[in-house]
Order: structure tokens, then C-alpha cells, then sequence
């Protein structure tokens, strides 16, 4: 269960706070009474839930590029953070095909960059490195991988992030030794969610942001792959699983610094029709998607996550279903189209999860 006193003043700097899911966790980190540094790139798209939910008026941001180790080196340095969330990332698999340089320079280097500057300031600090369900080499199993798996990817997205587990491990094993902390002070662990969805997500080449552009402009969209299976969970579901590590990994590095899977329950892993079909019904007013008859690159066809170690040794567990989650995101995008307080609406929907947490930690929703 999320401890709202370990946040309360304490210093998070926050890379790639200006994408779908950082923006949402800036809000929720300010919520919680933290002390935000951001930093990242210019928000990825247009509209952005950052600018829309007016994000920079509670976080302080550092527009830069990850990539550019001097620059973030100096923005660490003066931040002296207590805790390091890095989810700045090239994170769309289609646009790994188009620019694989980009791909693996923001993915890997960008990862290296944050734990050497943090290696070369000395300070003590707790890591959450986010990547991606799409690290493992996926079989194409029914069952969810466990986080012991051999890392992989055929494609550069996945293989980036593949790689990126692979730093946090060398980095790890050669610097950040659970085993002598109180050396060199930092606690350093990696997440790999599921497929994380909700209000604010503008991101081209993804499913829901995709059918809900031809809602909102009144068009049938096209989809891919409608057999694909993924587990998909609303946005605050991975992110609070981030939190909760985080705490944790202050409490004891030895027990906690390794990689965490955060996914859905069993029941939640659908097909991408089942998706589809699920917001038309939602959102009405005459909403339709048919198949995509071009080519297109591979993609994985089933992926799940177990998630079995962190539901035993973190307490975190699934706590919206997909149905449920589902209704969140066509309320946020319907006050989208009226014109709605955004930030308002998204501060309702976390102070909602917030509840609906609360409400699992009494009773775990069943895997």
C-alpha cells in the first residue's frame, strides 16, 4: 500500500515527465506533497496531457535531452535527489522501425547516462529504472513472464529495452551493489509494465489514443493486429506498482533492488478487438473500426506479464479492471471534447484510484 508520508517534501527528479504517463505521475507525486524535478524533451505530441492538465505549473522542469550527458550530469547534481524515477524513452515499436539510431541512443545510452551521473555525484539515492514488458524474449507463450526470463526483443524498440535491463543489471552488480549501500548509497531497481492506458495519452501508432482521434473527429478507425493480446491496465496501475518500490527499495535495498513486473489481472489480458469493440460500445454516436489491410512491421502477437513477485513481496495488486478503466478513459476524453478543466478531471480520477487502491490492499482483486 502507497505511503503518502514518505513523499510528503521529499526531493523526485523525474525524467520524461512531459509524456503520457510522466505528466500523469507529475500530478500525482505533486499530490503527494513531493518535490518534482522534471526533465525531459519538449512534450511529445500535440495536444499533450503535460500542457493540457498544465503540469508545469506544479513540477520544475528541465526542457533537455537525456541524451546530452553534461546537461543532465549538471540537472542532477543540483537537484541531489532522493529518489530517480527514469521514464524518458523513445517508447513506440513502429517508430523503432523508422529510426532504430534514435531507438537505441534514448533507450540505452539515455539509461546509462542517468546511472553514471548518479554514480559520479555520490549521493545517496533510490532508482526506479522503467522500461518495458516488451524486454523479454517473448516465446509467444500463453503464460506471463516471470522476471527471471532471459531479456530480448526482435525488433529495436523491444530490444533497446531489453538492453537497458541489461545495463541496470552491470550497473548493479559493478557499482550499485545491494550488498555495500552504505558505500555508495544507491538503491537501484527496474520496471516492466504492461500496456498502460488512459485520459491524455496523444501518442500516434497506439491503439487507444488512435480510436479515440476517429471518435473525436467522427471517422472509423483502422487497426492492426485485432488478435494481438495485451495486458492492459490503466495508467495509474503501473505507476503506483513505481512508487511502492520505490518505498520499499529505502527500506531495504538488499530485498528489493532487481527487476518488478506491474501488469494486469489474468482476466484483463484481451485481445486488441476486444479493446475496440469495448470503447465503440462506450462512447456511441455511430464510434466503428475495421482491419487495416496494409503491410506492417511485426509486432509480438501475445504478451503477459506474471506478476506473482510483486503481489508477495510488495503488496501491490491490480486494483481497477479493465471494464472499469475503460469508462474512465472515455469520461476523461468526453471532458476533453467539452472543454472540460483537464487537470481537474485527472486529479478526480487519481484521488478515485486512490480510493479504489485503498479499497484492494482490504480485499485483492483475484489473479
Amino acid at each position: 500500500m502507497l505511503n503518502p508520508s514518505f513523499w510528503k517534501n521529499r526531493r523526485v527528479f523525474l525524467t520524461g515527465h512531459t509524456g503520457f504517463k510522466g505528466s500523469w505521475l507529475s500530478l500525482w507525486l505533486h499530490a503527494l506533497g513531493a518535490d518534482v524535478t522534471g526533465y525531459a524533451l519538449e512534450p511529445p505530441t500535440q495536444p499533450s496531457l503535460f500542457e493540457q492538465a498544465k503540469v508545469a505549473d506544479v513540477v520544475r522542469s528541465i526542457f533537455a535531452d537525456v541524451r546530452d550527458f553534461p546537461r543532465f550530469k549538471a540537472a542532477v547534481a543540483e537537484c541531489r535527489p532522493e529518489v530517480m524515477i527514469h521514464m524518458a524513452a523513445q517508447s513506440v515499436v513502429r517508430r523503432g522501425y523508422e529510426d532504430p539510431v534514435e531507438t537505441y541512443s534514448s533507450n540505452v545510452m539515455g539509461t546509462v547516462h542517468v546511472f553514471e551521473a548518479l554514480r559520479q555525484l555520490k549521493h545517496p539515492c533510490v532508482v526506479v529504472n522503467v522500461t518495458s514488458d516488451k524486454c523479454y524474449a517473448n516465446q509467444e507463450w500463453l503464460w506471463g513472464y516471470r522476471e527471471n526470463e532471459p531479456m530480448g526483443g526482435r525488433d529495436p524498440y523491444s530490444n533497446s529495452k531489453g538492453c537497458a535491463e541489461l545495463v541496470t543489471t552491470a550497473y548493479r552488480e559493478s557499482f550499485f551493489s545491494p550488498a555495500l549501500i552504505k558505500d555508495h548509497g544507491v538503491a537501484l531497481a527496474s520496471a516492466r509494465a504492461g500496456n498502460a492506458i488512459g485520459g491524455g495519452d496523444w501518442t500516434s501508432d497506439q491503439l487507444i489514443p488512435d480510436l479515440l482521434r476517429a471518435f473525436l473527429g467522427g471517422k472509423p478507425c483502422l487497426i492492426r493486429n485485432p488478435a494481438s493480446i495485451r495486458p492492459w491496465q490503466f495508467v495509474l496501475e503501473p505507476l503506483r506498482g513505481y512508487l511502492v518500490l520505490a518505498e520499499r527499495l529505502a527500506e531495504d535495498p538488499s530485498r528489493f533492488a532487481s527487476g518488478w513486473n506491474f501488469g494486469p489481472a489474468e482476466a484483463d489480458a484481451k485481445p486488441v478487438s476486444w479493446v475496440a469493440d469495448e470503447l465503440t460500445r462506450l462512447w456511441g454516436n455511430r464510434a466503428s473500426w475495421s482491419l487495416d489491410p496494409a503491410a506492417h512491421p511485426r509486432e509480438a502477437h501475445s504478451l503477459k506479464l506474471d506478476t506473482s513477485k510483486s503481489r508477495a513481496c510488495l503488496g501491490w495488486h491490480p486494483a481497477l479492471p479493465l471494464s472499469q478503466a475503460l469508462e474512465w478513459i472515455v469520461g476523461w476524453y468526453r471532458a476533453f471534447q467539452s472543454g472540460a478543466d483537464l487537470r481537474s478531471i485527472t486529479r478526480t480520477q487519481i484521488e478515485r484510484y486512490e480510493e479504489c487502491s485503498r479499497d484492494c490492499s482490504l480485499s485483492v482483486v483475484p489473479s
